[in-house]
């Protein structure tokens, strides 16, 4: 005698359905469940890759950071090495118009007006 099978009609699968994994116990989908399986994996592997990637990102955002700093601060020492060697170039010149630097600093003169003298004028 021949096996009956009958037709048992499924109901709608609706979006709450699919929220709660409900979708996941019905016959048509244990049929599929290798492609799934794939479609997991492959997902996993891009979100792991995306994650990689943002912290390589990172990283070249604090080596152009640290670089940024490097170059300014070799801007600062070449400002530096010039303006030293303007000064030697500068002695060299003096010391051949046989000019003396000066050994003690002129003073300032600070000149203060009385209130007698300001009243007169």
């Amino acid at each position: 005698m021949a096996k009956r099978t009958t037709y048992k009609p499924q109901k709608k699968l609706t979006f709450i359905d699919i929220i709660k994994g409900n979708f996941l116990n019905r016959d048509e989908i244990k049929l599929y469940y290798k492609y799934f399986l794939l479609l997991f994996v492959l997902m996993m592997a891009m979100i792991y890759s995306n994650h990689l990637v943002n912290k390589k990102i990172k990283i070249v955002n604090a080596l152009k950071e640290e670089t940024e700093e490097y170059k300014s601060r070799n801007a600062y020492a070449q400002s530096k090495l010039i303006k030293v060697k303007m000064e030697s170039e500068l002695g060299k010149e003096v010391a051949s118009d046989s000019l003396m630097t000066l050994e003690s600093h002129p003073h300032k003169l600070l000149i203060k007006l009385d209130s007698t003298d300001a009243k007169t004028k």
